[in-house]
């Protein structure tokens, strides 16, 4: 087989508890504290992919009992990678299954004391799709889902044992079925007159290559044998005055003390808290501004927890530091209000991806990303088409970068998708992922999916128990998905508090005719807001362009037809954002890699930067439109003005 994938204060209190109350076990970034250690594992891993027909060899023979090396042919693999565009061979390129990988990590000996005192954690930032994992030959974890974080308390493994090499085997497992998120399914060829034996592609109906391989960083690190396992925050304000809710669990023992301090960014201290659960008071608050809607965007206060505990006879002390940002979010039936200031979304859709590392994450990529954003004028991204790293999501607190996050939910085209099984699974996966995110202020919206077959009549069942438990876990945010479904036929539509609609006027309608646009953007809009009377989002639209493929008049795939379609969107754009449209998202940041097909030369060419994030004509279109929406909207110094287009 393929290998199968399955192995009011008042008010803001209840909303601390549902936010705590999620997924089992709190998901807080390792960091470094007083009390905290953490050793990295990037770098080279031993990889094998199983290519048994089967799939299943390395189960049958049990290669976690011993060094990967020693049950066969090993390779060098770099983490955090895809592990497809690594090597020249192409069986490993379009590989489905089982693949493995393997480190040897030697531990600080102060690690390894059998005092009881010390937890030793395995975490992994993600790994796609399905991962199970062993410490010297001992299964520790597995988990299911290629984009959200998950650990593993090892401490019993490897403690005790001073001097023996920690070996991590880790089998990771990326086909997609009809109820994984993204789903897939499995199709075997079996006319043996076209196909080999045992011969099987995976489908999937979304337009992104289904990169695989260990995407994120790896990291070991240690707490107290008592410890802060979840701290969650909600804020409210007015103009002079803030009110920081905070609930901190702790693990390990009922006995504790906590306290509370919240620091400015020069350190001072301005407010402080004792106990599980309560409220800071901020005078004189720095909200947390987007970029370009204040001339200090993306203030973040640190919250310092420090819990005491007694355990084994010793006096334990554990401290975690985490940013807070003081804003709100509202919906009105024509806004989108930050801080009680209405916000216009002019920003991207980004896909993690880029030349050999694939869905990999890679620092000097994420900063250049970030780079291009704010040269852009861009004040905001969806994370399409599943959560990003954590890393990228501190960026976007730290600049002011405003987020719509979006779970995998994307291909959810088959029937069978909307049965119980798949929507027992999207729930966990809202649960992850807010439980990753919950306290993230640049993260104003979730999204449940893009592009569902909502016509369906199952996906009303289906999405309104979606978006009913999301928003039961966070009262906080409004909650949307992402459709291409006419206005008249969507079940799912009812649920959501801003519409988010995704099209493409000649392109693939009326390719090549760019004078419908007008006409059935603004039909689009009108139908939309009639029948909702909620904000609405064009949350994607685009034409592929080749870069410097040149036609005028402008013909499909040159720069110049990718600028004239722009340009179109936008004059509809200035007059429906006087009314309810509140924002506009460009499908693509970039160009990105998809499964080979006739209409995609090398991946999918909708980017205004090409994948190496050099800017198309479109890119200059793009920039001068959203520097003149931020300057006619913005309270900024003009001197910050002109710098900011330098950035």
């Amino acid at each position: 087989s393929g290998g199968g994938a399955g192995r009011g204060m008042a008010g803001g209190c209840r909303l601390l508890l549902l936010l705590a109350a999620g997924a089992a076990g709190g998901m807080l970034y390792p960091r470094d504290t007083p009390s905290r250690e953490q050793k990295e594992l990037g770098g080279l891993w031993s990889f094998r992919a199983d290519f048994s027909p089967g799939r299943d060899a390395g189960f049958v023979q049990r290669w976690y009992r011993q060094p990967l090396r020693q049950t066969g042919p090993v390779i060098d693999m770099p983490v955090p990678a895809s592990f497809n565009d690594i090597t020249q061979d192409p069986s490993l390129e379009n590989y489905i299954g089982w693949v493995w990988y393997e480190k040897e990590v030697q531990l600080p000996l102060r690690w390894l004391q059998d005092d009881l005192n010390t937890r030793v954690v395995l975490r992994f930032g993600s790994a796609h799709y399905y991962s199970i994992v062993w410490v010297n030959g001992v299964q520790v974890t597995e988990h299911e889902g290629g984009h959200l974080p998950f650990e593993a308390d090892i401490s019993s493994v490897i403690q005790g044992s001073p001097g023996i090499p920690c070996r991590i085997t880790v089998a990771l497992n990326n086909t997609l079925t009809p109820h994984t998120l993204p789903p897939g399914s499995i199709q075997y060829m079996n006319d043996k007159t076209r196909y080999p034996k045992n011969y099987f592609v995976q489908n999937i109906r979304f337009d992104f290559f289904n990169y695989a391989g260990i995407h994120r960083p790896v990291v070991l690190y240690t707490t107290p044998s008592v410890y802060i396992d979840d701290i969650t925050v909600t804020t409210t304000s007015s103009e002079s005055v803030a009110m920081v809710q905070y609930q901190v669990s702790v693990v390990g023992s009922t006995l504790y003390s906590l306290s509370l301090s919240l620091r400015d960014q020069e350190g001072k201290v301005v407010a402080t808290g004792d106990g599980p659960s309560g409220e800071l008071k901020v005078l004189n608050p720095n909200l947390w501004w987007p970029y370009l809607m204040h001339e200090n965007p993306g203030y973040r206060y640190s919250l310092e927890v420090k819990m005491q505990a007694q355990a084994n006879g010793a006096l334990l002390e554990d401290v975690y530091t985490l940013p807070v940002g003081i804003r709100t979010v509202h919906v009105t039936s024509t806004q989108f209000l930050i801080n009680g200031r209405p916000f216009y979304f002019h920003g991207v859709n980004k896909h993690e991806d880029a030349d050999i590392r694939g869905k990999g994450f890679d620092w000097p990529l994420v900063v250049k990303d970030f780079n291009l954003l704010r040269w852009l004028g861009a004040n905001s991204f969806r994370t399409s088409h599943y959560p990003y790293a954590e890393e990228i999501m501190d960026l976007c607190d730290a600049y002011g970068i405003v987020v719509i996050d979006e779970c995998p939910g994307v291909g959810i085209k088959m029937s069978e998708s909307f049965g119980n099984k798949s929507l027992q699974h999207h729930l966990v996966v809202m649960e992850e992922l807010i439980r990753r995110d919950k306290n993230r202020p640049s993260v104003v919206m979730w999204s449940v999916a893009n592009e569902p077959a909502s016509e369906l009549p199952p996906a009303g069942y289906y999405f309104k128990t979606v978006i009913a438990h999301t928003k039961a876990l966070d009262p906080s945010r409004p909650v949307t998905f992402v459709t291409d479904v006419n206005y008249a036929l969507d079940h799912g539509a009812p649920y959501v508090d801003v519409i988010c609609v995704n099209s493409y006027f000649s392109w693939y309608h009326d390719p090549g005719h760019l004078e419908v646009i007008p006409l059935q953007l603004t039909t689009q809009f009108e139908n939309w807001y009639k029948t909702y009377q909620k904000p609405i989002i064009q949350s994607e639209y685009g034409a592929d362009s080749v870069p410097g493929l040149h036609s005028d008049p402008p013909l499909m795939f040159s720069e110049e037809y990718q600028k004239a379609m722009l340009r179109e969107y936008h004059s509809v754009f200035d007059k429906k954002r006087k009314e309810y449209v509140i924002g506009e998202l460009i499908w693509n940041f970039a160009d990105f890699m998809t499964n080979q097909g006739t209409t995609r030369v090398l991946g999918n060419k909708k980017g205004i930067f090409t994948r190496q994030r050099q800017p198309k004509s479109a890119a200059f279109v793009l920039r001068e439109r959203y520097w003149k929406i931020a300057n006619e909207s913005s309270c900024l110094p003009p001197i910050i003005k002109s710098h900011a287009l330098f950035l």
